[in-house]
């Protein structure tokens, strides 16, 4: 049965052009919606477009919102710093003159306040790290400068030789990238007087001969360590005093050629001979330790001496530079008491490694050599730190030189306080 499509109780069916209108009626209410919405947006103070910047609305201004992205905090405006007058700058710059020269006057009294806290002749090792133990050099260089890639290691057992001590000489070959051992053979071997700058030659030369078989003090055979031992009083050098070279020449890999030398210093005859004897007290809040000397030749004497700890550990490095007459006389070693506090080392010490010379005033060689006393020759007893001072060492010129220091100091303060007094900025 037909219907027709106004009848009543009927939903009519709307045309095409309705249902476009129907779709488009949102659109034009929510279009409305939002041109009130930025009306009320341009009236509302804080919100249109005549708000200060950076203002908000109490609405803004509650938390964000649960998941909302916070907004950027406003920008300080930046601050312009004061312009000083000319004579502001002026004073400004002076202040900062005289505050430098017054920390560069500190640091000079501090520095020379610590480090001359002990006596000269008392000094921690650590500040003689070339001289903990005696002179034994050893280095490495080129065979030659066509094969750069074969070393000489050389080693010798000292460099100062007196009377009739004997000195050995230790030489080796190995690869210079990679120090492996490398197959030599040490020949041409002699000693002579070292030739000055000046000098045209050698003169005097005796020859020497290195070996690696176990004997003549070589101390393995075969094991690539060539050899030998020298004693200049007794192989041409009785008469002579001063700097004797030993020179070589090297072969390896057996074609491979080059040479070097070492150099010694030669005393024939001491002017001076330890007895042997020490004896230790202590004295004015320090340890001293006092070592019997025969003295032949008067004069300047300059010796060094080095203490370990009871576990060996190197603690002390002592001096004596005095003038000795001639006769039995003491060599005096001050081991200092606020060195002793500072460091606290375990007792008994141990004084070792004794060595010096005689200093000449003129002539070449400036010295004439005293043996030395080689390794421990003296363990002290034990003593408790209560027996040594904890006073600073102290001199006529150390007091000189601390009132300086302190001068300038005094100086430089006095300046900052006039200028602050001044109103400097």
């Amino acid at each position: 049965m037909m219907h027709d499509r106004g009848s009543p109780g009927m939903t009519a069916r709307p045309s095409r052009r309705n249902r476009w209108l129907l779709l488009l009626l949102p659109l034009v209410v929510g279009g409305g919606g939002l041109l009130l919405s930025m009306n009320l947006f341009r009236s509302t103070p804080g919100l249109g477009e005549g708000a200060a910047p950076g203002a908000s609305s109490p609405a803004r201004a509650e938390a964000p919102a649960r998941g909302s992205v916070p907004s950027s905090p406003p920008v300080a405006a930046k601050v312009q710093a004061p312009v000083l007058s000319a004579e502001d700058a002026e004073r400004e710059a002076e202040r900062r003159l005289w505050q430098e020269r017054l920390e560069r006057a500190r640091f000079s009294l501090d520095s020379y306040r610590r480090s001359t806290r002990y006596p000269p002749e008392s000094r921690p090792i650590e500040e003689h790290p070339d001289r903990v133990y005696p002179a034994s050099p050893e280095r490495k260089q080129p065979l030659g400068k066509d094969r750069g890639d074969i070393s000489l290691r050389l080693k010798q057992e000292k460099v100062f030789v007196v009377g009739d001590e004997t000195v050995r000489f230790f030489v080796g070959c190995e690869n210079r990238h990679t120090s492996q051992p490398l197959p030599c053979e040490v020949h041409s071997a002699s000693a002579h007087e070292a030739p000055h700058l000046e000098a045209a030659g050698k003169t005097g030369a005796v020859p020497l001969e290195f070996n690696d078989s176990g004997r003549l003090g070589d101390d393995v055979a075969g094991d690539g360590t060539w050899t030998v031992s020298f004693q200049p009083a007794r192989q041409g050098f009785a008469m002579f005093e001063g700097t004797l070279r030993v020179e070589f020449r090297v072969r390896a890999e057996g074609t491979a050629e080059g040479g070097a030398f070492f150099d010694i210093m030669f005393t024939p005859s001491p002017p001076a001979v330890f007895t042997g004897r020490i004896r230790e007290v202590v004295e004015q809040g320090s340890l001293r330790l006092y070592a019997g000397l025969q003295v032949r030749k008067p004069g300047r004497y300059v010796f060094a001496a080095r203490v370990d700890d009871e576990a060996g550990v190197p603690f002390a490095y002592l001096d004596f530079n005095e003038e000795l007459e001639a006769g039995a006389r003491e060599v005096r070693f001050h081991i200092s008491g606020l060195l002793l506090h500072d460091k606290n080392p375990d007792f008994p010490l141990r004084l070792r490694d004794v060595d010096g010379f005689l200093l000449r005033e003129r002539g070449d060689p400036d010295r004439e050599l005293v043996k030395a006393l080689s390794g421990v020759i003296h363990s002290t007893g034990t003593y408790s730190l209560a027996r040594f001072s904890q006073d600073e060492w102290t001199s006529e010129e150390r007091e000189r030189y601390l009132a300086e220091f302190g001068r300038d100091v005094d100086e430089a303060q006095k300046h900052l306080d006039e200028l602050a007094g001044k109103g400097a900025p």
